[in-house]
């Protein structure tokens, strides 16, 4: 072969070589990139080619699937009660893609997971169409019933969980949406969908506020406050007076910490502290403790670290950085202290387990098409708040305010009932209605099977009518009432 025709083979030779790189690397290396790429409309007819697998709570399905006309997606979702269970489904639509356990779990629901190999397999062999698998979720559907109903038209959300496992008992969240409105793809349901949306919307009905709303927690953290008093032995004897002063002024001024109306503040011990909701101990007790001792007990009740129900959590907030005075505010539920509902149903769940606090989740299991169990969530423990005789304490004192405090809108006849509950100023100089919090637990005959929180962020009643005790308790008791029965049921 002469010169110029070897450079031309070896030149060809390296095209052929440059060719089969590419094609591998396209096959191998990006294969999944381009499989799930958005505009790769092959994955979402595969979707929705088929009915998706539902979303189950008490073993009934609160999904389904109806076939479509005149577009190349066989079938769209379909919800039973939308709006109370969107902030537990999310959303599946034809042309605004998925979120929450619809997006999380799609490859179960739509029956691709590499653990329904073998169902596909034989579905294939016997001709049967493909299904999809099941997400069978914690949710009580009493509960969550109560949590929706109660909040009614008024802004807000709740938050259940059972103590001694982490499940998620009940997720509400209001305004809510309708998921069904926009699971197709035609023009009707993108006008439902961006009619939806916080530029159109200002009530922002498609914000999961259980989850992704932070919000000051009010006295409400005087809990945690209570908690880092008893952890770090600053007292011992709930039942003692405390050094506390009233008026007391915060750190570095001249401005003195206000208590709520005329109530027995000076030197009350933990318990009648925690009772009347007192600033003045639990701004002192923040500062006698310190930001460090603060922040650390704070973070063990899961602040500043986000959490996974397997929908992610906005991360609640104690401040790392922050002065003295912001501090002693801080340790009553003020300042730049934030936490979600679901936060606060931590720390109520918390002291309710005896100091332990055991991970939330809302998907119980993953069921193949022939209800074969392919996974299973077993209860983990996140953290230890508290000892449990500490917790045992605190217990006392919530229960206290349940029984002749600031929380006698949560009494349950013949139940044993803590609670706490909060007001947390809003606005500039709060010159807005205030946000009305109550946090809770009830105790049955095998420990404490339900802790709530509830957060009214807005609603009809007059400024001087907002308090944790009038709005937020009663909606919690309806909660816990319906766990409660639930367990009577079983």
């Amino acid at each position: 072969m002469n010169k110029p025709l070897r450079r031309i083979a070896i030149f060809c030779g390296l095209l052929v070589f440059a060719l089969l790189l590419r094609d591998n690397w396209i096959q191998y290396v990006q294969a999944d990139e381009l499989k799930n790429h958005e505009k790769n409309r092959r994955v979402l007819i595969a979707r929705y080619g088929q009915p998706r697998g539902n979303i189950i709570v008490d073993g009934q399905p609160i999904t389904g699937s109806v076939e479509t006309n005149g577009t190349d997606f066989k079938y769209k979702r379909t919800y039973k009660n939308g709006p109370m269970w969107a902030p537990v489904t999310g959303f599946a639509s034809q042309a605004f893609d998925a979120n929450q356990i619809e997006k999380l779990e799609d490859q179960i629901l739509t029956g691709n997971d590499d653990r329904l190999f073998f169902n596909r397999t034989i579905d294939m062999i016997t001709g049967k169409k493909q299904k999809g698998g099941d997400v069978i979720t914690t949710l009580n559907g009493k509960a969550q019933k109560a949590a929706f109903e109660g909040l009614g038209d008024k802004k807000g959300a709740v938050a259940a969980l059972d103590p001694r496992t982490g499940k998620i008992l009940a997720l509400a969240s209001t305004p809510s949406y309708d998921p069904s409105k926009f699971a197709g793809a035609s023009k009707k349901d993108s006008d439902a969908y961006n009619a939806l949306k916080p530029d159109v919307d200002k009530d922002d009905p498609m914000l999961n506020r259980a989850l992704r709303q932070t919000y000051p927690p009010g006295s409400t953290f005087k809990v945690v406050t209570a908690a880092a008093a008893l952890e770090n032995g600053k007292y011992t004897d709930i039942d003692g007076p405390t050094d506390s002063p009233d008026p007391w002024k915060l750190p570095l001024s001249t401005q003195p910490l206000p208590n709520e109306g005329d109530i027995p503040c000076k030197n009350a011990s933990l318990r009648q502290a925690l009772r009347y909701s007192c600033n003045t101990v639990f701004g002192k007790l923040g500062d006698d403790l310190g930001k460090d001792k603060m922040l650390k007990e704070a973070e063990k009740f899961g602040f500043n670290e986000e959490v996974f129900t397997p929908v992610r959590a906005d991360a609640s907030v104690y401040p790392e950085k922050m002065d003295q005075p912001g501090n002693a505010m801080s340790a009553i539920g003020q300042f730049d202290n934030r936490a979600t509902p679901l936060q606060m149903a931590m720390v109520a769940a918390a002291v309710a387990n005896d100091g332990k606090l055991m991970k939330p989740y809302m998907v119980d299991s993953l069921r193949a098409p022939n209800l074969n169990t392919i996974e299973q969530t077993d209860p983990e423990e996140m953290s230890q708040p508290l000892s449990s005789e500490n917790a045992q304490k605190l217990q006392s004192m919530m229960e206290t305010v349940v029984k002749e405090g600031t929380g006698t809108s949560a009494q349950i006849p013949g139940v044993t009932v803590g609670g706490k509950t909060g007001t947390a100023q809003h606005g500039v100089a709060n010159s807005k209605n205030p946000y009305a919090w109550f946090i809770s637990y009830a105790k049955g005959d095998d420990g404490s099977p339900v802790a709530v929180a509830v957060v009214i962020e807005g609603s009809d009643t007059l400024r001087g009518d907002i308090a944790g005790g009038k709005l937020a308790a009663p909606i919690a008791k309806s909660v816990m009432q319906a766990v409660l029965e639930t367990q009577s049921d079983k």
